[in-house]
């Protein structure tokens, strides 16, 4: 099978296409035909030789997420067919003509996708639901700051929100992103200047502070956070695009009897992505169905253009999703 293999770390130019052994189905496995995958940050990270595979996942081949049908089933376990059109998340290897995953991290394509969009949900969505739904507890009528709001993960916590009836304030670095971010539902659009945006945020809530925060940029961007955070508010740790240190005041910490959270997905257990993966099936899987929640492209390039996908992605220049076709879907 063709498969984009990193041959050291480095920058996009070390991604070569390469032909290797496909993969094989075992006990309540199934291999998949990839159509469409997508860019994430934690691709980049691997290629940088930052972030490893899971011990579970190839170390070579990146890719989180995929959508296509069902090619090779490892045991008749019921659950799928072949040729069933499936999406969802793996640790690695996506970037390839066929991944194996387990059944229970599968799910039926709806209808009304395309297998490059069905590619653009599985990571921002899922680790947005797990973000502040399931970890930080976002309810009805609370307020959520969103760092990143452009990104894959924060397009789709502007849909969730809205979903759920919790009020969004989104950031981003350029006034595009926020327009763009505007016309997906984002009601209070704030421009990150420097990092300087909590005065604005506390203007937006009436003095009160926002209930949740998923961060997804780390860094310097928390400190700003506790600044607008209310008393007993969340933080979510999801990104570190800024930097993994930074100053925070602990007497705020104390004062405001803030909980902050740090939350990765790759790296859990097979029982808890399978988990994680369940309560997206059964939690949004009907609204994605439905057309509510969106997924959401800026750009979609065949597989050859690869490299040129993740210096899009790491140069900050894409709203929502960087899709790679490996097979165009017929109309």
């Amino acid at each position: 099978m063709l498969a984009c293999v990193i041959t050291k770390p480095g920058g996009p130019e070390v991604l070569a296409l390469k032909q290797i052994a496909e993969p094989q189905a075992g006990p309540g496995q199934v291999r998949v035909r990839v159509c469409a995958t997508a860019v994430n940050r934690a691709d980049i990270l691997q290629r940088s030789g930052l972030y490893p595979a899971p011990a579970d996942s190839p170390a070579d081949i990146p890719g989180l997420e995929f959508a296509g049908y069902v090619d090779q089933i490892g045991d008749q376990n019921g659950e799928f067919k072949v040729g069933e059109r499936v999406f969802g998340l793996v640790g690695s290897g996506s970037y390839a003509d066929y991944v194996v995953t387990n059944v229970r991290a599968l799910a039926r394509v709806p209808d009304n996708l395309s297998f490059v969009q069905a590619a653009a949900i599985p990571e921002a969505y899922v680790t947005a639901y797990d973000a502040i739904v399931t970890q930080a507890g976002l309810g009805t009528g609370e307020w959520l700051l969103i760092s990143a709001c452009g990104s894959g993960v924060g397009t789709a916590a502007i849909q969730i929100a809205n979903l759920i009836g919790a009020r969004a304030i989104g950031t981003a670095r350029t006034e595009d992103k926020l327009q763009r971010a505007r016309a997906l539902g984002l009601e209070h659009p704030v421009l990150a200047k420097g990092k300087s945006w909590s005065d604005a945020v506390m203007k937006i809530t009436g003095g009160a502070g926002v209930d949740c925060v998923l961060e997804l940029v780390g860094g310097g961007y928390v400190a700003e956070d506790f600044k607008c955070m209310a008393k007993r508010s969340r933080l979510v740790l999801v990104g570190l695009l800024d930097g993994a240190q930074t100053e925070l005041s602990l007497a705020t910490l104390l004062q405001k009897r803030l909980h902050i959270m740090g939350t990765v997905l790759r790296s859990r257990p097979l029982e808890e992505k399978i988990a994680v993966h369940q309560t997206f099936i059964r939690h949004l899987l009907p609204h994605v169905a439905s057309g509510r929640l969106k997924p959401v492209i800026d750009v979609v390039m065949p597989f050859a253009d690869v490299a040129k996908a993740h210096s899009h992605v790491q140069d900050g220049k894409n709203f929502g999703k960087v899709i790679l076709e490996l097979v165009p879907e017929k109309n």
